[in-house]
């Protein structure tokens, strides 16, 4: 009987969290589809009195949302992949191959990821200016190409398979670079792909560096594109959430197509030691 209730008040808590959750989600879209006058009413009203379809309609069409919406794709893929070939590089050499510093090498990138990114963002900045590549998609991908995080994911999925399976195929005259893509890489599937959505995932939310690093719509990311509904004389809110609404939609119905693999990437590479 306790165990009973106990379990019926840990679905209600994980209920009412995923209530909470979900409530902006609902609330960006329902405002989607009400008149201005109706999102500033008060109280609020939850549902919309008659839908505004045009609201999306000139959302679309406020800003360059196509060339946005293009080089939110190219960004999130190029850095996306990008993370994943360094990230499966450099785990590979943590976790199977012995050089002098490696404990030492490992020890001090690991204590980067205790750094805010905050304080990264000017060095960058400067770096990328003295190279003259501002405002261009090299920098937007070029900062993003590696993360630790992804790397330390790795090297634990990698070092979860035995040395002697490593030794054996060297001895059978398998070269380090073919052990990797045929033996590792197929085994650390699951801990790939959840980098790789997470990866995406934040590349495609980004919006403050992508801000700092363009100055011109040609250049400019969804998110960034958001500001358009902004102006000295308020915020238009319903075409602000319908631009919202389908600048996220897409990263919402990735992942729920490849969440599995996140939650098996993650507890079964990024945890265990």
């Amino acid at each position: 009987m306790k165990k009973t209730i106990l379990k019926t008040i840990v679905y209600l808590l994980l209920v009412v969290g995923a209530l909470t959750m979900l409530l902006p989600f609902f609330w960006m879209v329902s405002t989607s589809f009400k008149t201005g006058f109706e999102t500033l009413q008060v109280p609020p009203t939850w549902l919309p009195k008659k839908l505004q379809i045009t609201n999306w309609i000139s959302a679309w069409k406020a800003a360059p949302f196509a060339t946005y919406l293009l080089n939110s794709v190219i960004v999130s893929l190029m850095t996306t992949v990008g993370q994943i070939i360094t990230a499966i590089m450099a785990a590979f050499a943590f976790a199977k191959m012995n050089f002098h510093g490696k404990k030492i090498l490992f020890t001090i990138l690991l204590a980067t990821m205790m750094v805010p990114g905050e304080m990264l963002i000017i060095p960058n900045f400067v770096t990328l200016s003295q190279f003259h590549i501002v405002n261009t998609y090299g920098a937007l991908i070029i900062p993003w190409l590696a993360s630790f995080f992804a790397v330390f994911t790795l090297r634990q999925s990698f070092a979860s398979v035995p040395d002697q399976l490593y030794y054996a195929a060297k001895l059978d005259g398998a070269s380090d670079w073919k052990f990797l893509w045929q033996i590792l890489v197929p085994n650390a599937k699951s801990s790939i792909t959840a980098i790789g959505l997470l990866q995406i995932i934040g590349s495609w939310n980004s919006f403050m560096w992508p801000l700092i690093v363009t100055n011109t719509d040609k250049m400019r990311t969804l998110p960034v594109g958001l500001q358009a509904f902004s102006s000295d004389s308020g915020v238009n809110y319903p075409e602000l959430m319908a631009a919202s609404t389908f600048v996220i939609l897409p990263m919402v119905i990735l992942y729920l197509f490849l969440n599995k693999y996140v939650v098996a990437g993650i507890s079964g590479g990024g945890i265990k030691g």
